[in-house]
């Protein structure tokens, strides 16, 4: 789990990676500054997600819209008091773009350094890092829409 030292002053977006077994969580503001990301259990996502709103201004709920995200978003409308606004986002190759997304947050050190970017395989599950991209990939939407 990461967290900043500074709690945000404005409205913050939290992404979601929607799974099976686990699920990919962050926090950022528009600022585009990472509060917070986890990769934690699907049977504890909603439980999680409640505690992470108590602690932050989240205005806006961004999901994966493949896998199980449909079922998430009704999920979640149902089960949050006061839900913030939902919105799908096209998840389509963020698995590959997380893998590259993690080398550059966590550069590879010894052995692993000398090894093609292609041929690494992060050493945790990097839905937390899907989550990131979920939030960037609205924050575009919404820049490219105005």
């Amino acid at each position: 789990m990461t967290r900043s030292p500074t709690a945000p002053q404005q409205p913050v977006i939290l992404g979601f990676d929607p799974g099976r077994q686990k699920c990919g969580l962050a926090i950022m503001g528009l600022d585009r500054i990472l509060f917070y990301h986890q990769v934690i259990p699907a049977d504890s996502a909603i439980a999680t997600i409640q505690a992470l709103r108590q602690q932050f201004p989240v205005s806006t709920l961004v999901i994966g819209n493949q896998t199980t995200g449909k079922q998430w978003k009704q999920q979640l409308s149902e089960a949050l008091q006061e839900p913030p606004r939902i919105v799908l986002v096209d998840e389509r190759y963020s698995t590959l773009e997380a893998r590259d997304r993690y080398w550059k947050m966590y550069p590879p050190a010894g052995f692993h350094r000398l090894l093609p970017q292609g041929m690494r395989t992060p050493p945790r599950p990097i839905d937390d890092i899907v989550a990131i991209l979920l939030i960037e990939r609205y924050l575009e939407q919404l820049t490219n829409s105005s």
